[in-house]
């Protein structure tokens, strides 16, 4: 009923102890209501944090936000909630074998749409990490029909910004979701004998060319050498850039 914005600064004003009179001249916003918020303000506050960042201008956390992103155009996915018209099912498919991965994509979700129940659905050999709300498409415009390796994936400007800036928190969830951090072991023979040498290496696999352009292109912002393994697989192995990615992605865990 109330725009965002006016509302949430009603509740900063409540909050400094203002009385009911002053924040009604200063919002328009009826004394009825504001006695009424005033009862429970964590309850009201939590209810502005739950808004879309994007339809009510509410600023976003832009390192989970990124990690959020990365997580989704990996193993995300967007659907309509049965019997509910208007709303939506963001999940992420997390491997078992990987429960800080599951934690750490369940965090996520809660800084980047504060007040939403985050649900975990237990499926074969992973965990569908979730939140239901009418504003995920408004959050990831990637949503659509059909499998992401089938159509067109591209950033919108606002997403582009954010991954420019928070490219590390990108990387990490793409890697998260479809990337390993292995080691290589490689056996060379000669005259004088078999020689064995192992080094760590970073995976990254994707059915996409749009997507996986989108991480080497982070990649190369920065400045983190990588190449082509096969169709649909990156590989950094350079010792210099894999020490790059162990600053700030590093094994699953």
């Amino acid at each position: 009923m109330y725009d965002p914005r006016m509302r949430q600064k009603a509740l900063e004003l409540l909050n400094e102890g203002r009385p009911v009179a002053e924040v009604n001249r200063r919002t328009g916003i009826p004394t009825t209501t504001l006695y009424n918020w005033r009862k429970n303000l964590s309850a009201q506050f939590e209810r502005v944090l739950a808004t879309c960042p994007r339809c009510h201008d509410r600023p976003v956390d832009e390192a989970a936000y990124s990690y959020l992103l990365g997580l989704y155009l990996g193993d995300g996915h967007i659907a309509h909630a049965p019997g509910h018209k208007g709303v939506f099912r963001l999940e992420i498919a997390c491997g078992d074998v990987w429960p800080g991965l599951i934690d750490a994509c369940a965090d996520a979700l809660a800084v980047v749409m504060p007040g939403l129940k985050i649900g975990r659905r237990a499926s074969p050999g992973c965990t569908n990490v979730g939140a239901y709300s009418k504003h995920w498409p408004c959050l990831f415009p990637q949503h659509g029909p059909g499998m992401k390796h089938t159509r067109k994936i591209e950033l919108v400007p606002w997403q582009r910004a954010i991954v420019d800036r928070r490219g590390r928190e990108f990387i990490r969830g793409l890697i998260h979701s479809d990337g390993c951090r292995t080691t290589n072991r490689v056996r060379r023979t000669s005259n004088s004998g078999d020689r064995r040498h192992e080094y760590p290496r970073y995976f990254f696999t994707n059915a996409s060319d749009d997507i996986r352009k989108l991480y080497t292109d982070s990649l190369d912002a920065l400045g983190i050498a990588w190449r082509q393994n096969s169709a649909r697989n990156i590989s950094v192995a350079r010792a210099e850039a894999v020490a790059l990615l162990d600053g700030f992605v590093g094994p699953k865990y």
